[in-house]
């Protein structure tokens, strides 16, 4: 288990088994925390209805808003609205309540809410 507060960085990782032949060569790789509920689709699945600002995703879905500003949030907000959008937004909304219905756990749309902070 690795556990973590914002981000995995790996910066120019050369790796080899056998001498001047390379697997890796200067490989970068940044997992954010939350970034995987995001993801995927068995876990937050947030990418089938929100396409992200700044972010490389494949296929978005366009039945929920573009995530931008998220940065700008406070965090106890933005953790309402994942844990439960009925309680602060409008009552017509799609999403369903991830942490009210058992979907996500605590842990996980704070892990959630981290990634979705680094969204401008």
């Amino acid at each position: 288990k690795i556990s973590f507060n914002e981000k995995i960085e790996l910066k120019d990782v050369s790796f080899e088994y056998v001498k001047n032949k390379p697997i890796l060569k200067d490989f970068n790789l940044t997992i954010k925390k939350g970034e995987k509920i995001f993801h995927a689709k068995k876990i937050g699945n947030c990418l089938a209805c929100h396409d992200i600002n700044g972010k490389n995703v494949n296929n978005p879905g366009s039945l929920g808003p573009k995530l931008t500003g998220l940065a700008y949030w406070d965090d106890k907000d933005l953790y309402s609205v994942i844990y439960d959008p009925y309680a602060t937004r409008s009552k017509i909304s799609a999403m369903p309540s991830f942490g009210k219905n058992g979907y996500l756990t605590d842990h996980q749309i704070k892990a959630l809410v981290a990634y979705l902070k680094t969204v401008k």
